[in-house]
């Protein structure tokens, strides 16, 4: 089944080209840092948004056209889906997709029922896979939709939901391992309260943590040596939720002992919603080794929820790349869990979202490689801290002194007087010169 007959393949044409449907940017195979764009960047297209999204929202029914989905929820339908998705990432030239469970295949009226549902689609996903040469880059289990989770699926208060939860999670790590999926992802949608009146915090997160430890021995036993990632969001659809941030997330892990196990996936709009920004995030998970991959998209500044767009902005993508040439990306990628506006319902459309997302991150890989280059940002950097590199700021970082210790410098010394300026402002107009270079 075609679903885009009058697409052509995406090339790469050019800064100069005023081709909608053609790269001015991102040039597969050229090589930045050693590595070429395609190694880098690792593009994965999401199969919720992209080939279940409808354009519904709250206020209104859906508009997106699509017309390989006869819009039922059978198992026909979900296998003729799947083409039509390998030929969008064909025709796209992405490397990846992720997809959770529930996405690919529908629930049936009982788990043994579910399970040979995803099973008859997993065939159909594994022959493309063959015949496209398109991986896996991540699955994960859907459990936040179905009614069953309203009160969480690892920290409900229903034994059997839990026990549920474990089992589905058990089918969609098996079905990521059969189709050679890099990482398994965890997003806890549900797993946080809304009212602690009716709550045992520390229940729950006892309950999760031991949930964690469950999928770990069970990938051992399967033969799954992909990465595990959590991926962090402080609300929406529930007021706290548990992974509410990176800190939030590695301090979980270190108190029920999954640093071995987990790193995160990190999103741009959830950082935004933690009242952070995405270089923030990323370098708080990286500089802790952390750091696994990332959602890519952004959020709009005059709305205060997940809107999940895809991402235009060149200081944003330049920031994120920075931060992904320090500390590294693989097995993880850049992955466009980003969804059309409700007004872009054509499935050209498709195509002209990702072309742009696709252009802004290999854009911003090309400034943010320049700027490393040139030590634009490092060199400074070392200047402002050159105080700890000698003397009494050495004998700090080496744990050699006490407040004892200090107290007499500082009583020798008198008073303390800064020794180099913050610069702000020089270095914003430094990375402006860097956007107007490349």
């Amino acid at each position: 089944m075609a679903g885009f007959p009058d697409i052509p393949q995406i090339a790469y044409e050019g800064p100069q080209s005023d081709n909608p449907l053609a790269f001015r940017w991102y040039n597969a195979e050229e090589v930045v840092e050693g590595k070429s764009m395609k190694e880098h960047l690792r593009f994965t297209v999401c199969y919720w948004h992209s080939f279940r999204g409808t354009g519904a929202d709250p206020f209104g029914g859906p508009t997106m056209q699509r017309p390989w989905d006869d819009g039922s929820e059978s198992v026909e339908n979900a296998c003729n889906r799947v083409p039509v998705a390998f030929e969008f990432f064909e025709k796209l030239g992405v490397p990846f997709y992720a997809f959770h469970d529930r996405d690919v295949a529908p629930e049936g009226s009982n788990l043994s029922e579910t399970n040979a549902n995803l099973d008859k689609v997993a065939d159909v996903l594994e022959a493309e896979q063959k015949r496209s040469g398109v991986k896996l880059l991540w699955g994960t289990a859907n459990m936040f939709s179905h009614p069953r989770y309203m009160h969480g699926a690892a920290t409900t208060c229903n034994a059997d939901v839990y026990a549920y939860a474990a089992a589905q999670v058990k089918k969609a790590l098996e079905i990521t391992h059969r189709l050679g999926g890099e990482n398994y992802v965890f997003w806890g949608g549900r797993e946080g309260y809304q009212n602690l009146y009716n709550t045992d915090m520390k229940r729950e997160l006892d309950h999760l943590g031991a949930f964690f430890h469950m999928a770990v021995d069970y990938a051992k036993e399967i033969g799954f040596k992909g990465q595990f990632l959590i991926e962090p969001k402080p609300k929406e659809p529930t007021k706290h939720q548990y992974d509410s941030d990176v800190a939030a997330c590695l301090n979980f892990l270190r108190t029920y002992d999954l640093m071995d196990h987990f790193k995160l996936n990190i999103e741009t709009n959830h950082a935004t919603l933690a009242g952070h920004t995405m270089m923030h995030e990323l370098d708080c998970a990286g500089m802790q080794g952390a750091l696994g991959s990332i959602d890519a998209n952004t959020g709009d500044m005059l709305l205060g929820w997940d809107t999940d767009q895809f991402p235009t902005d060149y200081y944003l993508t330049t920031q994120t790349m920075l931060m992904l040439l320090k500390y590294g990306l693989a097995p993880g990628g850049v992955n466009f869990d980003a969804k059309l506006r409700r007004e872009s319902f054509e499935p050209v459309d498709l195509f002209h979202a990702h072309i742009g997302g696709m252009d802004a991150f290999a854009k911003g890989l090309k400034i943010a490689a320049a700027i490393r280059a040139d030590r634009a940002l490092d060199g400074f950097v070392e200047k402002r801290y050159s105080s700890f590199d000698s003397g009494i700021g050495e004998k700090i970082e080496k744990g050699t002194v006490n407040f004892k210790d200090l107290e007499a410098y500082m009583l020798g010394k008198g008073d303390a007087e800064p020794n180099v300026s913050g610069r702000q402002e020089m270095l914003e107009n430094v990375i402006n010169r860097y956007l107007d270079m490349i």
